[in-house]
């Protein structure tokens, strides 16, 4: 080939690879473009406001502004460390996140797992939807269904017990059971949308495996065990791990809608503390300091968590 042929050629090349690159350019602004109302909104929302974490270091004034307040440095911080009725807060917190990790973290398995052995199609579709419904419904609605079926006058429950001669229980007003309470509403109202995810992992399962396992003589239990349990452990793992960040906050609409004063002593958690001492008493920096304490915290554990994880089983977030 002449030195002119080989100049062409390089001259093809490069004209080539160029229009690759604008196509591939053009494809990637595309994407970009798609997603930079997302980026935008992200951003708006949720890191310019993290500018007013600096209220948690000062003594907040509204009428000074952020910028005009005094400085105060750890002070807030030491304060709630150093506070009795926090630390039963924050006991109250971790309570009833464990109860939730116990029950409500497992139920959603265990409704999928139960569900799969299911054989009728049409009934277990059906059963799915019917599980989800609750979910769409807002708390608002959920607490008073739950205060309508307690009820010691007029409640499902109670007229139940009534049959066998057992006096009405005031349910919503027991220390010892509202916890217990907490985490009912939530499983009934979570329990079918949060089964979708492992839904999803089970229908992706290859059907081959479990005939393989059934022509080996392995029963239902030996299947669910061996071949779905496994299957499922990844997306256990990942939203394991996303609770767990989240075990030093709670939900603050079940809490507040369900709770009265009868039982704030072992129902207050950190989110209705927060509400009451910052927004009804106005303590806006001290709260600040509550809730980004708070959010250190998560954010340690979930790091952590995520370690061992990676660890022990070698599966993690990232």
């Amino acid at each position: 080939m002449s030195q002119a042929d080989m100049t062409k050629e390089h001259e093809r090349v490069r004209t080539v690879k160029s229009h690759k690159d604008r196509t591939r350019l053009r494809a990637l602004l595309s994407l970009y473009l798609l997603a930079a109302p997302t980026v935008i909104l992200l951003f708006v929302f949720n890191y310019i406001p993290m500018y007013g974490i600096i209220i948690a270091f000062q003594d907040y004034s509204i009428y000074k502004g952020i910028l005009g307040s005094d400085w105060v440095g750890f002070k807030h911080f030491s304060y709630f460390l150093t506070d009795d009725k926090f630390w039963a807060i924050m006991k109250n917190t971790l309570l009833i996140n464990f109860y939730d990790i116990v029950f409500g973290f497992t139920a959603p398995i265990l409704f999928a797992l139960l569900a799969n052995e299911l054989y009728q199609k049409t009934f277990k579709k059906t059963m799915q939807t019917i599980s989800y419904l609750p979910h769409f419904l807002s708390w608002v609605v959920v607490s008073g269904i739950f205060y309508q079926i307690l009820s010691p006058s007029t409640g499902m429950v109670n007229a139940i017990l009534g049959w066998f001669g057992i006096e009405p229980i005031f349910f919503m007003t027991e220390p010892g059971i509202f916890r217990g309470i907490l985490v009912a509403s939530d499983i009934w109202k979570n329990v079918g949308w949060s089964a979708i995810l492992y839904f999803a992992v089970i229908a992706g399962i290859d059907g081959a495996l479990y005939e393989a396992a059934w022509m080996d003589g392995a029963n239902r239990w030996k299947q669910a065990i061996h071949i779905t349990i496994p299957h499922l452990m990844p997306m256990i793992v990942l939203l394991f791990l996303l609770k767990l960040a989240h075990i030093f906050g709670i939900g603050f609409e079940r809490v507040f809608l369900m709770q009265n004063p009868l039982v704030y002593d072992v129902s207050d958690v950190i989110s209705t503390y927060i509400y009451r001492t910052g927004v009804e008493l106005s303590q806006y920096s001290f709260t600040t300091a509550i809730n980004l304490a708070q959010s250190i915290l998560g954010f340690i554990l979930l790091v952590a968590s995520n370690r061992l994880s990676k660890k022990w089983m070698g599966l993690g977030m990232y």
